[in-house]
């Protein structure tokens, strides 16, 4: 069983690391020539560092990222949020590393498993029966998968291809961006967002040996109608700088980018049409407010990829598939109206809207919104214990009970069978675990039965005890809790997957 993956962006890449690290052949294409050397993403997030390191693909990021605890939003020339005021020794914090980066990582990794990427590939149209998808390339070739997985942004012609709409709309604001080699008035000067009367201008760094580089952008008037040269957008950017951030005297030497957007806000219909299937920015479009984008496709990724290796092998039926859209669609409606108000608020391009979030600014400085804030934007809270998959049984626990079906298993120290210790997230990788503070052979059978023997292992807290046995997903969240094995075998069999799972056992019989 073959997948086309369509697009080697960060969602493209961990979806075939997935299914790879699965045993699930891939073949990934992408229309560009090579990987991207600009960045419009820049940040990792603590639950996008997660979804790495169980893909294996984090590599040494962490150590390459760059610190920007000295981030804060500018009024008028005094600081009033001290982004790293907020954050507590050791807490999870987003990374400051660009999109390239991540996409080299994710690169590597999929080489280490086989995969390799065939650039300057166009897809021109899809087509698909009952058995499989049709893809046919603008250089005239034509190949089959049995499933097509569509990460190919925006623009992606593998939606246009199912036929799914995209319905939105742009944002008002429009922007222009820079990377830029630069010499920046002293360290004291600060990074992050300043606002004045005349606008708002954005300043972060971004790694590069010589410590210049640097991301510029601001938001310019609505009156400012067709597409500027280089040199018009980095003479803006510098009148912006004196102007709203009070560089009066920054020195640009080289810029390696410039562009000149408007963000979209855009959602998908459907996440799927028969054996097509939609990831990351093909389904769904937003501002880059609060770096989530990059994070929420690896996340549809994730998902999507342990789903569809259980179709492959033959243990699940295709309906599973639809609880992909049931579980990350909503997450994305989130990300949507969280960053599009953001926006508004933020970058606002009346004097009005300016005044008002001036007046607000304040208020996100005090340490109790800041950890709100950045928890929020962390996606460590994502859940999916409202989805087709949780049950009514998520509903009814005790509310301080630990976690719900559905909800995300915390990173707990853990130690598997023969005594190795390990994060949670570390011991899982691809597969599932059963975690108990007691003994759960029964339970581990009936789970490894359904699921496979090679992809179930046995785990125990390093601390505290367990309100019962829990079964985690590959990623993380957790499937079931309960005491009962033959209650967590029949639950496999009906509650969760229902019509969908359908192990090797039963197919056979």
């Amino acid at each position: 069983m073959t997948v086309l993956i369509v697009g080697a962006g960060p969602t493209g890449l961990t979806a075939a690391c997935g299914l790879l690290a699965r045993g699930v052949a891939v073949r990934v294409v992408d229309s560009a020539s090579r990987p991207a050397t600009s960045s419009r993403a820049l940040g990792l997030q603590p639950r996008g560092q997660e979804v790495l390191e169980r893909a294996g693909a984090l590599g040494d990021l962490r150590e390459r990222a760059l610190d920007v605890r000295a981030t804060g939003i500018h009024v008028d020339g005094r600081k009033v949020v001290d982004v790293g005021a907020a954050l507590k020794p050791g807490e999870p914090r987003m990374m400051w590393i660009p999109q390239t980066e991540i996409e080299a990582q994710l690169r590597a990794r999929l080489a280490a498993l086989g995969g390799r990427i065939e650039w300057d590939t166009p897809l021109h149209g899809l087509t698909q029966d009952a058995d499989q998808v049709h893809a046919e390339f603008d250089g005239g070739e034509r190949a089959s998968a049995d499933w097509v997985i569509g990460c190919d942004g925006a623009h992606s012609q593998v939606r246009k291809s199912a036929g799914i709409g995209f319905p939105g709309s742009p944002l008002p604001e429009r922007f222009v961006l820079a990377d830029v080699h630069a010499e920046l008035p002293g360290p004291g000067a600060g990074i992050g967002m300043f606002l004045s009367a005349k606008g708002q201008f954005v300043v972060m760094p971004l790694p590069h040996p010589d410590g210049d580089l640097w991301r510029l952008m601001a938001p310019i008037s609505a009156e400012q109608d067709g597409e500027l040269s280089e040199a018009e957008i980095l003479e803006l950017l510098r009148r912006f700088a004196a102007e709203r951030a009070g560089f009066t005297d920054l020195r640009v030497k080289s810029a390696e980018w410039t562009s000149m957007f408007r963000f979209n806000r855009r959602l998908g219909d459907s996440y799927r049409n028969g054996r097509i299937l939609l990831a990351g920015d093909a389904v769904h479009i937003h501002s880059p407010l609060g770096g989530q984008g990059l994070n929420t496709g690896i996340g549809d990724a994730e998902n999507l990829a342990f789903k569809l290796a259980l179709v492959s092998s033959g243990r699940a039926g295709a309906a599973l598939l639809d609880t992909y859209a049931g579980e990350r669609r909503p997450v994305a409606e989130s990300v949507l109206s969280a960053t599009s108000f953001g926006t508004r608020i933020g970058f606002s391009g009346s004097s009005v809207g300016r005044r008002v979030f001036a007046a607000l600014a304040p208020a996100l400085g005090l340490p109790p919104v800041q950890r709100l804030l950045l928890r929020a934007t962390s996606q460590l809270d994502v859940s999916y214990r409202d989805g087709p998959l949780a049950g009514p049984a998520a509903r009814c626990l005790p509310r301080h009970s630990g976690p719900r079906p559905g909800d995300r298993v915390p990173n707990i120290p853990t130690r598997d069978a023969e005594g190795r210790r390990a994060p949670l997230h570390n011991q899982l990788g691809t597969g599932w675990a059963v975690l108990t503070s007691g003994s759960a052979d029964s339970h581990l059978q009936e789970a490894a039965k359904r699921l496979g023997s090679d992809d179930v292992r046995a785990l125990s807290p390093e601390t505290g005890a367990l309100p019962g046995v829990f079964l985690v997903r590959p990623d993380a969240h957790l499937a079931w809790r309960g005491t009962d094995a033959e209650d967590l075998g029949r639950w496999l069999d009906t509650a969760w997957l229902n019509t969908a799972l359908c192990h090797q056992e039963k197919s056979r019989g």
